[in-house]
Parts: structure tokens; sequence; C-alpha cells
């Protein structure tokens, strides 16, 4: 009996082609900058880690802030929207009986969990972390990209804690999101002054840990204080 003849693969079109090199300079520009920061990496950077000409990457992005620009916002985006549909089903699911630690899992668990993922969301993870530390233009860029999503938690939290000032509400937040960029950065600090027994990117021992410890922390800052 003849075999049927495969069918030749389909041509990409100009589109296709022009979108998977775009992907491509992302991700080479991910890595470079979780790698080396802003100030680190330049366009010809790119290029050579993709291996085209070093003028392809201006034509496509610019300018090199362009570039980091789109390479930030494609992960904030996605995460933006996982992050959110979790907050609004922990509200819808838990009604009246919102908890910390359930608004906490709801924002932290459903990060790490995407943070986690394969080499790309990992060197994103870096990524926000020093963009998080970057005193000149870090906070503007969390303000425009994560405000909705970071007043979301905290409006579940103070559900949870009415009687709680809302100034120690965005203390806690502060601290919680101070843990949670050190975590997505994978420093490996923690392996070496335990000795092994915790390690950076054990992000399961991370989740079962992280919004247990800051709930307590809430309550805590949030119990009124006797002289």
């Amino acid at each position: 009996m003849a075999s049927k003849k495969s069918k030749p693969a389909k041509a990409q079109t100009k589109a296709e082609r022009r979108a998977e090199t775009t992907e491509q300079m992302l991700d080479a520009a991910e890595m470079l900058f979780s790698r080396r920061g802003f100030h680190g990496v330049a366009l010809k950077d790119v290029s050579t880690e993709i291996g085209v000409h070093h003028t392809l990457v201006n034509y496509y992005f610019g300018d090199k802030q362009t570039l980091f620009d789109e390479v930030f916002a494609r992960r904030a985006i996605e995460a933006n929207r996982v992050r959110m549909e979790a907050l609004e089903k922990y509200d819808e699911e838990a009604g009246e009986n919102v908890t910390v630690e359930g608004a906490l899992r709801a924002f932290l668990d459903t990060n790490l969990d995407l943070y986690e993922g394969g080499p790309g969301w990992r060197h994103a993870g870096t990524m926000a972390a020093l963009v998080a530390s970057t005193p000149e233009w870090g906070a503007e860029m969390f303000d425009k990209w994560f405000d909705p999503v970071v007043l979301r938690l905290t409006g579940l939290l103070e559900r949870a804690m009415p009687e709680c000032d809302r100034a120690e509400i965005f203390w806690g937040f502060h601290f919680v999101s101070g843990a949670l960029m050190l975590t997505l950065a994978r420093t490996g600090r923690i392996d070496k002054l335990s000795d092994g027994l915790c390690k950076s990117d054990d992000f399961e021992a991370i989740k079962d840990r992280l919004a247990r410890f800051m709930a307590a922390g809430f309550y805590e800052i949030c119990r009124p204080q006797h002289s």
C-alpha cells in the first residue's frame, strides 16, 4: 500500500516571522537585563545573543528604554491578569469570611507559581527585583503596572482586619513586597547561610511559609499597643 505523501511545511508569513523574531529579542533582552541590569546591557548585546545584525534590534525597538519597557510589560500584563483573577476568585469564595492569610495566599502563591515557571519567567522575576530596588525609576514602573492589583489586595486585608489602622496595612504590604522581591531575585544567600538547609529556588517551601509568616506579622502590627 502506497504511503501518503506528507504535506510540505507551511511557509511562515512575514507577520509570523516578525512576531517570532520579536519574541527572540525580548527573551534575549530579558535574560541579559536580569543579569546585568538596565545600564549593563546594550542593544548590540541583544543582537549578539541571538545572532542577528545589531541594526535589526534598533529597527524593531528604536532604543534600549523602549526595549526594556516592552520586556517588563510583557510579563507584568500576564502577572496582573493571573493575580487579579485569583484575588477576585478568593473574594467571591470567601464572602464575609475573608482572612489575612487567605488574601495573601491568593496574591503570593499565584505569583510564585507564575515566576517558578520556565527560564523566561525566572529571568523576569530577577528583573522585577532589580527594578523594585532602583530608586530613580523603579517605584514609577511599579506604580504604573501593579497599583490596581496591590490595592485590590490591601482592600481585602482591610476587610479582614477592619479595626486595623490603614497605615499598618500599607506597612504590612511594604514588608510583604520586600520578601517577595527577595524571593524572586533567587540570590542563593539563604542557601549559604543555612548550609543548604534552605534553598532560594525552593518555591514550594516558600509558599508553605510566606503567607503564614506575613499574616502573623499583620496581626502583630495591627494589635493595639499599650504603653
